[in-house]
């Protein structure tokens, strides 16, 4: 299985393992490959014996190849969504092979329907030559042979991977490429993203209908089971979350950062804890506690749940520094960045509290979970 990513994630957060980069783009392997290079090279290893009368090592060897070749149908395919991507200013975090195929992380969403599209389909479509490819080689190749039986199970792969991805569902490319429609009809793009993402659901449940059917009937292999059902559950979970990601994303216009961030009380370097908190305690309710340098400069928050674990004792005698956080560790954004800025700098800078600045001035502190309670109100209460 295939998919196609937003960010969710920090550009420097591997997925696995850093092998290189193709086309400059970088490849990650996912630790998962290790389970899908065992499954298949025993599966295809007992299929090719079977079928050209092999040693048992000449048949792992040869299943070992066919993963090998596999994977780089894979590849290929993604590159396909990531150098059309790049062809038209989407920037390409990465492509990771995993145990259910693929997929390239992008840094941005596409800017157009018309672009969504091409990007969607330039995967299948490359699976889809890479099929036809393998078909004229089957057809070509000496019947019962190994160079045959190979070409043989890449035309299949190729062919099978194309025609899945297709379905219109997310997370599929298929699923991208309806959101591409409706979004082009509607000018929704939120719209299209929650109806691809409920027929994402309907295919999963579908994936898991005919797999269990085809066990049953003899005709999918039991040891094949396990995995097959989990890319019906891994389609599930992708449609889910692609479904409360467009959710989310309608109420980013909410996101006002003079608004959801907290206000903030200076007090001087060097001032005791009680007496700090004795002044936040007649400020405004919830005010973050900012230390300020000799010139007045804010250089430090107060950390709460550092300043709560000093016993009550202590804190007439210890200085605030000491349960403070330097301003320059904590990720900052001005206070009029709309949703989407908001947004994009939360998932770059990853943290549990952000500076809100006007100039050169702090003017509140955002919690991430303020936000996260903008967001999804219910899932809030839910919890």
């Amino acid at each position: 299985m295939e998919q196609t990513r937003q960010p969710r994630r920090r550009p420097d957060s591997r997925p696995g393992l850093t092998v290189g980069r193709v086309f400059g783009v970088p490849l990650h392997l996912n630790g998962s490959m290790v389970l899908l290079t065992l499954l298949v090279t025993v599966l295809y290893a007992e299929f090719a014996r079977r079928q050209l009368d092999l040693s048992q090592l000449a048949g792992y060897l040869i299943g070992f190849g066919f993963v090998v070749s596999l994977l780089g149908s894979v590849l290929l395919h993604e590159l396909g969504h990531a150098l059309t991507a790049r062809r038209y200013g989407i920037g390409v975090r990465g492509i990771t092979l995993e145990l259910l195929g693929g997929y390239t992380e992008m840094d941005r969403d596409a800017p157009s329907p018309r672009v969504d599209l091409l990007v969607s389909l330039a995967g299948p479509a490359v699976s889809a030559v890479l099929g036809a490819v393998a078909v004229a080689a089957t057809l070509a190749l000496p019947d019962r042979t190994l160079a045959n039986q190979l070409a043989f199970q890449l035309a299949v792969s190729n062919v099978i991977v194309a025609l899945f991805n297709i379905l219109p569902g997310l997370p599929l490319d298929g699923g991208r490429a309806l959101r591409a429609a409706v979004w082009a009809v509607t000018h929704d793009r939120h719209r299209g993203t929650e109806v691809a993402g409920w027929v994402g659901r309907a295919v999963a449940v579908g994936t898991a209908a005919l797999v269990i059917l085809f066990t049953l009937t003899g005709n999918l292999a039991p040891l094949a089971l396990p995995l097959m059902l989990l890319v019906a559950f891994t389609l599930w979970r992708g449609a889910g979350q692609s479904i409360r990601m467009a959710r989310i994303s309608r109420r980013f216009p909410l996101i006002d950062l003079s608004r959801l961030s907290r206000p903030v009380l200076a007090v001087p370097t060097g001032t005791p804890l009680a007496e700090a908190q004795r002044r936040a305690a007649g400020a405004t309710p919830g005010a973050a506690l900012l230390v300020t340098d000799s010139a007045g400069r804010a250089v430090a928050l107060v950390d709460p749940t550092a300043a709560e674990a000093v016993p009550a004792e202590r804190r007439p005698w210890l200085a605030v520094d000491a349960v403070a956080r330097s301003l320059a560790d904590l990720p900052a954004m001005p206070v009029g960045l709309d949703g989407e800025r908001v947004m994009e700098a939360v998932q770059t800078h990853p943290g549990a509290q952000y500076v809100v600045t006007s100039g050169e001035d702090v003017v509140g502190i955002l919690h991430i979970a303020d936000l996260a309670q903008l967001l999804e109100p219910q899932r809030k209460m839910n919890t």
